[in-house]
């Protein structure tokens, strides 16, 4: 029988907010079996792009990356906001190992083509290393996976951190029994009155997108969401940061 093992992601607005990621790894302290963070922070990358006279442009929530606002998300995603919250998790007992995709090769991806936009130094993951993940998660240890990637010539690659859980998820699961769990601060996916929408199949996926009932940033994270499932990972949760570990929110199956 497979170990367990969560991987949660959690986004910038939580990941900046102090109170919310002490409430957020304190509940993940709490989770038994093994454990994944995968975090955000494109909030802090704008605000130190701005203090550095670098302007952030946005494409359908998607950041451009060029040459200097790549330096800016490398030394924040894989320097400020992940050493911030590895220092946390050590305070509340989990030990944590903080990695980009090029520490250890454990995820690759390719620089995305250009077709109608050029999104600049942005990666598209070809493969996670399942087995490296692992030797850390054995030993003990919580690996923390910042937005980057590596194209294995020397590049980094600013990656969207929906993405890279689905992709770290889909590598472990032929290991574990993979819950990929997206945090942010509603309850779940909620419909038009408001209300939260329990469940969503493929089927039901389609039927709210063509409503409108399901727009802008969810599109991409539930597609992530049903990628991954069909890859093997046992179950996907959208909940709130407080609610991990808890039988709430939009399951994906």
């Amino acid at each position: 029988m497979r170990q367990p093992l969560t991987v949660v992601k959690v986004g910038g607005a939580i990941v900046e907010d102090e109170a919310q990621l002490a409430l957020l790894i304190s509940r993940l302290s709490t989770l038994s079996g093994r454990k994944v963070l995968v975090h955000g922070g494109g909030r802090s990358a704008t605000r130190v792009a701005a203090a550095l006279g670098i302007e952030s442009q946005m494409v359908g929530g998607r950041r451009i990356t060029d040459s200097e606002t790549l330096k800016v998300v490398t030394m924040v995603y894989g320097g400020l906001v992940n050493k911030n919250i590895v220092a946390l998790m050590q305070a509340h007992g989990i030990d944590a190992m903080g990695l980009t995709g090029a520490d250890m090769d454990v995820i690759r991806a390719h620089r995305r083509p250009v077709k109608d936009i050029d999104y600049g130094f942005v990666g598209d993951v070809d493969h996670a290393d399942g087995a490296k993940l692992s030797a850390l998660i054995e030993q003990g240890v919580t690996p923390v996976l910042a937005p980057l990637t590596h194209d294995g010539l020397g590049h980094l690659l600013n990656t969207n951190a929906d993405t890279i859980a689905a992709e770290a998820a889909k590598a472990l699961a032929p290991l574990y029994d993979v819950t990929l769990t997206y945090c942010f601060e509603k309850e779940g996916v909620l419909d038009n009155d408001g209300q939260l929408i329990p469940v969503i199949t493929r089927e039901l996926f389609t039927k709210y997108v063509a409503d409108g009932t399901i727009s802008g940033g969810m599109i991409p994270k539930i597609e992530n969401a049903l990628d991954a499932i069909s890859h093997g990972v046992g179950r996907v949760v959208i909940t709130q940061a407080t609610h991990i570990g808890q039988e709430s929110g939009t399951i994906i199956c």
